[in-house]
């Protein structure tokens, strides 16, 4: 099973009422604007660590994150903590639908599989995706610099948590407070280790990472060195549960060929119904009848639609698919929207207010909007260690980048 161990983390120093403007999102959810405000927000804000700007020379960007994070512990700005520790990680936030919500987890350093195990289980099918950015990144820094997020199918971990002692707290510009704290009784710690050791892992964020990890560490064994810390990645551990995971959808955009009509295109198997304006009232009412008839969202330059699928075309599309699969939106679209757009590009976003408005602006052709996946359906895949479609699950908040670094030496 899984091997999951404490250690010494790099922290920002000082009040934690200034860790607000030094922490960012996860490297992969952050835009262009995004970047230059955190940038402006402190000199020493992890958006410099995660997404490095070249200095005079094109390329060198990797070797200045690695440069600009030694001077940050030379300076003081950054220090690791003196012995091996696991930190409580804790999130409370209001859910779309308006209701208080946390999730509390665990931070740790996770050891990578060897060939041919499966102590950690994907969670998606996974997008092809250039890994070679974030891999020069680990080459060049040697630093975990955001964690990879991992659910256990193991009970009791929320509770070992309770008494962890807080280090640092912020509040993010989503409203969403966050809160590290530390666990150092050996008691704690080696329950903490026996409940994600008990039972398997499944990795619900961090996919292309935990794949860079495992290159990197390939790496270095092929070339006669020993991996070292490179031999595990920093990873949040949170139960699966309904109270502590707040599951939301990812919609699609499509940008297909010019005069592309979507909804004819799909009619013959979907039981395509308009819905109104594309307007925010109307977005939120399509949703409520996307989940109260199963149907798929679809937002065009016509306005809205409900696109309900016919049963038949349904279950011989996904008559291979286990059941927890083939409940999901994304299910459906793979087996019966993508083969009906075969010119089409798609792109992934979890707004759905967002992408309609993308539409009404003409950045995208159309959008097919989908329904959360439950917990439920969630550990039921995760049981049976089947991995759900691409692009479903989009786990929210995500843990702020800068709280604890991991250093692989």
């Amino acid at each position: 099973m899984a091997d999951f161990s404490p250690f010494a983390g790099i922290r920002y120093q000082g009040a934690s009422t200034e860790l607000a403007a030094l922490v960012a999102p996860p490297y992969d959810v952050v835009d262009e604007d995004q970047r230059a405000a955190l940038e402006a927000a402190d000199e020493h804000n992890a958006v410099r660590l995660i997404l490095p700007r070249d200095a005079s020379v094109e390329g060198d960007r990797y070797a200045r994150a690695a440069d600009t994070f030694a001077e940050w512990r030379a300076s003081g700005v950054l220090a690791a903590d003196p012995a091996p520790r696991f930190y409580a990680y804790r999130m409370e936030f209001t859910d779309p639908h308006g209701a208080r919500r946390h999730t509390r987890g665990v931070l740790g350093e996770l050891k990578l599989p060897e060939p041919g195990d499966d102590d950690v289980l994907p969670h998606e099918r996974t997008l092809p995706k250039a890994k070679s950015d974030r891999l020069a990144l680990l080459r060049a820094m040697r630093v975990n610099v955001d964690p990879i997020w991992g659910l256990t199918l193991g009970s009791g971990l929320t509770a070992l948590l309770e008494r962890a002692e807080p280090l640092a707290a912020c509040v993010d510009p989503e409203g969403v407070r966050h809160e590290i704290a530390a666990v150092d009784d050996p008691g704690t710690i080696a329950a903490i280790r026996s409940v994600v050791g008990g039972a398997p892992l499944v990795l619900a964020d961090g996919h292309h990472r935990f794949e860079t990890a495992l290159n990197y560490r390939n790496e270095l064994r092929s070339a006669g060195i020993a991996p070292g810390g490179a031999d595990a990645i920093m990873t949040f551990v949170v139960e699966l549960a309904d109270d502590e995971l707040c599951i939301e959808p990812i919609h699609r955009l499509i940008d297909a060929p010019s005069g592309t009509d979507v909804r004819a295109q799909i009619a013959d198997v979907f039981d395509v119904r308009d819905a109104g304006a594309n307007t925010p009232e109307g977005v939120d009412a399509l949703e409520a009848s996307m989940r109260a008839e199963h149907g798929l969202g679809l937002v065009d330059l016509r306005g809205l639609a409900l696109a309900v699928p016919n049963a038949d075309a349904r279950t011989a599309a996904l008559a291979g698919e286990h059941p927890a699969v083939a409940a999901t939106d994304t299910a459906v679209i793979e087996a019966l929207v993508v083969p009906r757009l075969p010119d089409a590009t798609w792109q992934y976003r979890h707004d759905a207010q967002g992408v309609a408005a993308l539409v009404d602006k003409r950045v995208a052709t159309a959008a097919i909007l989908c329904s959360p996946v439950s917990v439920a359906l969630t550990r039921a895949a995760a049981v049976d260690r089947v991995r759900m479609p691409q692009k479903t699950t989009f786990f929210w908040p995500k843990p702020r980048t800068g709280m604890v670094f991991r250093t692989l030496d």
